[in-house]
């Protein structure tokens, strides 16, 4: 029988979702691990992001947990506020994250976990990248070995054989479109009317303002909600920087004629869009500098069909993107990298049988569909529910706010216990490793494409009766 370590895994993409499948496979003692990546090199930028006990345990498996942490900030409770009056709307105390999980909920920079997972691909010798070096064309999905062509920034195109592809590369995901034409299915990616601010105001900044200093030294992530628009603010890197992550209505990628998916944005049309928001949030917004503002477009498509053909997989948000109401992006990408190498792992006859290690694929499709679709969806409708308007809709949601006790339910799902429960109880590996094998034998016959109603029945049993 073949041994599974000596398959070459090429990876599409160095952002987590590849980062996390390169660390995964390496882990797993893989020795042929492949990253392309467009970049000239992973100068990591970016904001804040929400580190959940779901993915520090991923992390943690793979060693790197310990330095992400820390440099995060242990998050203790959730403030729910109007954005107008600053009103407390509900709070939600979090002490007891990590008793309950074993990890707690934290929040960091993304380039200290982006940096934490590169750090440890760095000191695996099975793993290799190549930088300024893009995917140009997959010409063969398998079930034989895999074949594309990658396209260096500055020499000739060449082709890579390798036994299994797995395309990390974002919303944009080159390797979604040729896997989704090859097998006839449409999934163009959609507009969510959504837009977002990433603000970062440090220390240094805010020392003269003991206000804000407050917000900066508590272990307290606050929410200001409005109609169509919230900002979530938190403290990260050490409490050295306060970030600050908007969502408001697509006004300015609307009206573009290309296809971008960041710009510089103007600090005037910022200010106007929170222009009802309290004056302490507005204190805030003004201290962005002229020219620093950024703004991102908030993409999605609909749940596809297929993730998987012949070898080839897809990852991350090539697969599932999200918007990040649940704060859930990331760890749902790096979960998926967890999964696909302990699949792959065991598939019969360590991947010498072609069929077989197509079968252990869609094994992974089988089960992350579910559960990412549902907290997709809900991620959505916990943007809904944030964002509206004056009306009984909005008096009820306010009421449930205010009557909200310890351990119930809230209609903010993000700072929801029983939402809380469903996902940082999760332990993607264990499943694969208990499920594996049931779900591999109802794969009979034909692997490729959709699945024809499997499904696993299990993501959705995690839900306890959490609907979207």
């Amino acid at each position: 029988m073949s041994d599974y370590r000596d398959l070459r895994i090429s990876v599409i993409g160095a952002g987590m979702g590849g980062l996390a499948c390169a660390l995964a496979f390496a882990k797993k003692g893989f020795k042929h691990v492949d990253v392309y990546e467009t970049a000239s090199n992973l100068g990591f930028v970016g904001a804040g992001i929400q580190l959940a006990p779901n993915m520090a345990r991923v992390l943690d498996r793979w060693g790197c947990w310990d330095g992400i942490f820390a440099e995060a900030t242990n998050i203790k409770s959730s403030s729910i506020r109007e954005g107008s009056t600053n009103r407390e709307l509900t709070h939600v105390e979090m002490p007891d994250i990590a008793e309950k999980y074993g990890y707690p909920h934290c929040t960091g920079h993304r380039a200290s976990l982006a940096g934490g997972l590169y750090e440890g691909c760095k000191k695996e010798p099975a793993i290799t990248f190549h930088f300024s070096t893009s995917l140009a064309d997959v010409k063969s999905f398998g079930p034989d070995k895999v074949v594309f062509t990658a396209q260096p920034r500055h020499a000739e195109p060449y082709d890579v054989e390798t036994d299994v592809l797995l395309g990390a590369d974002g919303i944009k995901s080159t390797v979604r479109i040729g896997l989704l034409k090859r097998l006839n299915i449409t999934a163009d990616v959609e507009d969510t009317g959504q837009a977002a601010y990433r603000i970062m105001l440090t220390r240094d900044e805010m020392k003269h303002d003991p206000e804000l200093l407050e917000l900066l030294d508590a272990d307290c992530a606050l929410r200001w909600i409005g109609e169509k628009r919230h900002i979530v603010a938190y403290p990260i890197s050490n409490k050295t920087i306060y970030n600050l992550s908007t969502c408001q209505p697509d006004v300015n990628f609307a009206a573009a004629t290309n296809a971008t998916y960041t710009t510089r944005g103007s600090k005037v049309a910022m200010l106007k869009v929170f222009s009802d928001f309290h004056p302490l949030v507005l204190k805030m917004l003004n201290m962005v500098p002229e020219g620093e503002v950024c703004e991102w477009r908030l993409r999605s498509h609909k749940p596809l069909d297929s993730w998987v053909l012949g070898a080839a997989a897809l990852v991350g948000d090539a697969c599932h993107p999200t918007l990040p109401h649940l704060s859930q992006g990331a760890a749902m990408a790096i979960e998926d990298g967890a999964v696909l190498a302990e699949v792959v792992s065991r598939a019969p006859g360590g991947g010498a049988d072609r069929e077989a290690l197509s079968k252990a694929l869609k094994v992974y499709e089988l089960l992350r569909k579910d559960r990412t679709t549902l907290l997709v969806a809900m991620a959505a409708a916990s943007g809904r529910t944030l964002h509206l308007g004056e009306g009984k809709a909005k008096e009820e949601r306010d009421r449930q706010f205010a009557a909200a006790k310890k351990g119930q339910p809230i209609p903010d799902k993000w700072a929801s216990p029983e939402v809380q429960d469903m996902i940082y109880s999760y332990d993607c590996v264990k499943e694969a490793q208990e499920k594996f094998d049931e779900l591999y034998a109802t794969l009979a016959g034909e692997v490729n494409g959709p699945m024809n109603g499997h499904t696993n029945g299990l993501a959705n049993g995690h839900a306890n009766g959490v609907a979207a």
